[in-house]
């Protein structure tokens, strides 16, 4: 079969692969469609992946074409979308219900072969039916959804509070989608990139600007959350959290990224700083809500690149061109 493959540090190629064979109770999925996101672009920097070369691809959906010896959840002709964490369920964290911290954390897409590929093996335990009405070629976004989900799992928000966002990417603005459903009194939005920002303004954003001081909130917000991982934007925004209020870095910052904080005022003020990481107790409720339209993929996918363009689909996602990109086979 065809697919992307990471084959060392900088370098990404699609090539011919053998055909996954499902154990006994794995499934084998014919992908649809396969998200981009920044884990892929840290793998191909020599970052996540233990191990290269690798099939990346942890946000994929498709129909079930081969089933193993002792699966009976699902059955071939089934739509699915696959949640790629693989826990220990040993461990301390396993054991105590913070799987996404397993001691011996792994993932499709990042230590075993993933979904940029015809085809693509994973637990049944781990497909999630989707009804029939959801096109399985949109469905790729639900693995980023359900890290929204866990997001706000983490805020415990309450209704009413103001939100500021930065950052209107797709993990940004399914962010927004989530604050304007879960009683945020207004959402605001701050990017640099004023395409970006249009998207925001079509999706309902409450105020948008390239800097939070055109927003007119001196008082500061109660919610406020990085989803770009950018030490700038991290910086102004541990600045712009009002009294007693909460930060949550929900975007991915590199390894070397570092950020002053203001103990006294953590202290005087009750500030609440805290992270969100991937999924957790998240995808099926993050399956519901896709399938119940929470999103509108035609606007949140942006661009739709054949498997073998992968490499140069990378690049257009490293340069902050467009939404949401998938790779379809």
């Amino acid at each position: 079969m065809k697919a992307a493959v990471i084959e060392s540090v900088g370098r990404a190629v699609v090539t011919e692969v053998p055909d996954p064979t499902p154990g006994p109770r794995d499934v084998v999925v014919e992908v649809a469609a396969c998200g981009i996101c920044g884990t892929d672009l840290h793998i191909l920097q020599g970052e996540f992946a233990p191990k290269l070369p690798i099939v990346p691809g942890h946000e994929f959906a498709g129909r079930v074409v081969g089933i193993g010896s002792q699966v009976t959840e699902v059955a071939v002709g089934d739509q699915v979308a696959v949640d790629p964490s693989l826990y220990c369920y040993e461990c301390r964290f396993c054991r105590d219900g913070h799987n996404n911290m397993c001691e011996r954390w792994a993932a499709i897409g990042v230590t075993t072969a993933g979904g940029a590929a015809q085809y693509a093996v994973a637990p049944v335990a781990n497909c999630v039916k989707l009804p029939e009405h959801v096109r399985p070629q949109d469905a790729a976004l639900i693995e980023p959804l359900s890290c929204a989900v866990r997001g706000y799992d983490i805020l415990n928000s309450r209704l009413g509070a103001h939100v500021l966002i930065y950052g209107s990417g797709t993990m940004g603005l399914m962010m927004l989608e989530l604050a304007k459903r879960t009683g945020a009194a207004s959402v605001d939005m701050v990017d640099i990139n004023p395409a970006r920002l249009e998207t925001a303004k079509l999706l309902g954003v409450s105020g948008s600007a390239a800097n939070a001081d055109e927003l007119d909130r001196p008082q500061g917000w109660e919610i406020v959350i990085d989803a770009t991982g950018n030490a700038a934007a991290i910086q102004d925004g541990l600045g712009r959290v009002a009294k007693a209020g909460t930060y949550l870095q929900f975007g991915v910052a590199d390894y070397a990224t570092r950020v002053t904080i203001d103990p006294y005022r953590i202290y005087n003020q009750e500030i609440t700083i805290t992270g969100s990481m991937a999924v957790l107790h998240s995808y099926e409720r993050a399956a519901e809500l896709f399938a119940g339209g929470v999103l509108n993929p035609d606007v949140f996918i942006s661009d739709r690149i054949a498997l073998e363009n992968y490499p140069q689909a990378l690049e257009q996602f490293a340069a902050g061109v467009g939404r949401k990109i998938v790779v379809t086979p």
